[in-house]
C-alpha cells in the first residue's frame, strides 16, 4: 500500500508540473524533448492529456493496493503491469533526450516511478 501511495503522490506532483506546462510556464526544457522553453499549443494539449493518464494510473495503483475498489481486480492487476512497461519505456525516452535538464531530472524520477509500479503490480 505504501508503494501505491508514494506512486500516487509522485504522479500528483507530475500532474502539477504538466498543468503548469499546459498553462504556459517556461519549464519546457524538462519535458517533451526539451526543445521549447514554453510549449507550443500541441504539446500543451499533450501535457493536459498526461494529467488524465496520471489520474488513471493512480486509480489503478490504489485499486491494486486495496485502498479503493473501483475496477475489477484483473483489470488493476494487468493494468499495473502495463503501467510498469509504460514507465520502462519512459526511462529510455528520458535517457535519450537531447535536453540535459530532462535527462538528469526525469530519468531518475521515471526510474522511481517504474520501481514503485513494479512493487504495486507484483503486489
Amino acid at each position: 500500500m505504501i508503494a501505491a501511495i508514494l506512486l500516487t503522490v509522485l504522479l500528483g506532483l507530475l500532474a502539477v508540473f504538466q498543468i503548469a506546462l499546459a498553462a504556459g510556464a517556461p519549464l519546457g526544457r524538462f519535458a517533451w524533448g526539451g526543445r521549447n522553453r514554453v510549449l507550443p499549443p500541441g504539446l500543451r494539449v499533450g501535457s493536459a492529456a498526461s494529467v488524465l493518464i496520471y489520474a488513471l494510473i493512480a486509480v489503478l495503483a490504489l485499486d491494486r493496493a486495496g485502498v479503493v475498489d473501483v475496477v475489477a481486480s484483473p483489470v488493476s492487476q494487468i493494468g499495473m503491469w502495463v503501467v510498469f512497461g509504460y514507465f520502462i519505456l519512459g526511462i529510455a525516452m528520458n535517457a535519450i533526450s537531447r535536453s540535459a535538464p530532462e535527462r538528469y531530472t526525469m530519468t531518475p524520477l521515471t526510474i522511481v516511478l517504474a520501481a514503485l509500479s513494479l512493487i504495486v503490480a507484483a503486489g
